[in-house]
């Protein structure tokens, strides 16, 4: 190996190994943030979270941190080459060359591969491959818990949104119940008693529906934080979103066996366990390799201070060998290593069981949640119609003189609540169906693929 020694001196070429080091890195770049959308409908929701909640987005750097981890680990297995320089100025007396020389200088390029190290190199490969399977189970399961949190939330909406319609429509008959009695006071029909009564029916009416919308200004807010909707940072206040939508009773049919299978075949939850417990197996035979020697090829080539300071007189060349490394005795740290690795293990294993068995308690009672809710959907279809009769024949009544105002309001208050048990009988119906299909370990409906 020759090369013009004109062109090259020590400084310059430690130098130039540094600036080539160096040259390897890069700043990552910034990504604008996404838009906001005007209108959220539950598949916008859903799309969008996917993109910008920051559970997933969490769950996503986790599985790039592993790929980091698992690059540092294969490094292991291929041929490494590394660079060293030094230079060094000192007094003739101290030198250790000979003749003496008051500087000294050095130049290597070395090339080294494992060729055995007892197993450990292929073990924390797999270990780490099977970590990085791992994360991205637990990237499926950060999607399935968070995307039952955006329905969670956008079904909330919804059920506020209802309740404050009810809450206007109740507050629009009681005026038009105060009109009347009021109509009929001032004709001398009905007593002083009885429209002092519609008024305070009227003003009573006013508070549920002052409650109802601020429940859903916070709803509008809980979906903006499931969703991952940053706040406007400008100054300026920010729209909320409109959603649209309406909450809707549509049958569906589980079998809690099914349901429970399900669970134990495809929750990533425990499949992430089962691919840790694999991944600490894999590390035990990793703390094992330590029993066992190291044995390296090594070669490369070096360049060093030749008798005289002239950098022609350097002597240079190649070399190749074997390097090996054997830890006789080392305290039992490799026992210590190896009981700790078996000890994760069935930690690990234990940890899985106990997730299984959560698991199925989960499905049972989502199951029963949902078993719950269909039947209070069923009864308060029911209940509505009788209580808007009821409504019917107390006005008819009254305006017949044959009842009383206080059958009027009193059948009012029962329809307002037959209709508010029915928005939150269908909120607790399709939230039930979401909870049960994350606890079977199904993807959302709407995630396509």
């Amino acid at each position: 190996m020759k090369f013009d020694r004109s062109l090259f001196t020590p400084a310059a070429a430690l130098a130039g190994l540094l600036f080539a080091a160096t040259s390897l890195c890069g700043a990552p770049a910034s990504q604008p943030p996404p838009p906001e959308p005007d209108t959220i409908d539950l598949k916008t929701a859903i799309g969008y979270a996917l993109e910008n909640n920051f559970t997933i987005r969490q769950a996503r750097e986790r599985i790039r941190q592993q790929d980091g981890v698992l690059i540092e680990v294969k490094a292991q297995s291929i041929p490494n080459v590394g660079a060293a320089g030094a230079y060094q100025l000192n007094e003739k007396e101290i030198s250790q060359s000979s003749p003496a020389s008051n500087q000294a200088w050095s130049l290597s390029l070395t090339a080294s591969q494992v060729l055995y190290a007892g197993g450990g190199v292929r073990s924390a490969i797999r270990s780490s491959q099977l970590v990085r399977e791992a994360a991205l189970l637990d990237l499926k399961a950060s999607i399935n818990e968070a995307l039952l949190q955006v329905r969670t939330a956008y079904y909330q909406v919804l059920l506020t949104r209802e309740k404050i319609t009810v809450q206007e429509e109740n507050l629009a008959l009681l005026q038009q119940q105060l009109k009347t009695t009021t109509d009929r006071f001032d004709a001398g029909t009905v007593s002083g008693f009885e429209r002092l009564r519609a008024e305070v029916a009227v003003a009573n009416a006013k508070t549920p529906l002052i409650t109802a919308r601020n429940d859903y200004r916070l709803a509008i807010e809980s979906l903006r934080q499931a969703l991952g909707l940053t706040a406007n940072r400008s100054g300026s206040p920010t729209k909320a979103p409109e959603v649209v939508g309406k909450l809707e009773y549509e049958p569906t049919t589980f079998e809690l066996q099914a349901a429970t299978e399900s669970a134990h075949a495809n929750r990533p939850d425990l499949q992430r366990i089962a691919k840790l417990t694999a991944a600490g197996e894999e590390s035990v035979t990793t703390a094992r390799s330590g029993y066992f020697p190291t044995v390296d090829l090594v070669g490369g080539w070096s360049m060093r201070k030749g008798p005289t300071d002239a950098l022609g007189d350097s002597r240079e060349g190649l070399f190749v060998g074997l390097q090996s490394n054997w830890s006789v005795f080392d305290g039992r740290r490799t026992a210590g290593r190896v009981a700790q690795a078996k000890s994760i293990v069935e930690q690990t294993r234990l940890t899985l069981v106990e997730s299984e068995l959560a698991a199925e308690v989960q499905v049972r009672r989502a199951y029963s949640s949902w078993q719950e809710a269909t039947e209070l959907v069923e009864a308060s279809k029911r209940v509505v119609e009788q209580a808007e009769e009821a409504v019917r024949l107390a006005n008819a009544r009254y305006s017949a003189g044959t009842g009383t105002q206080l059958d009027v309001l009193q059948a009012q208050v029962e329809l307002t609540t037959a209709r508010s048990n029915q928005v939150q009988a269908y909120y607790n119906y399709n939230v039930a169906i979401a909870t049960l299909r994350q606890a079977m370990g199904l993807t959302d409906a709407l995630v396509q693929g």
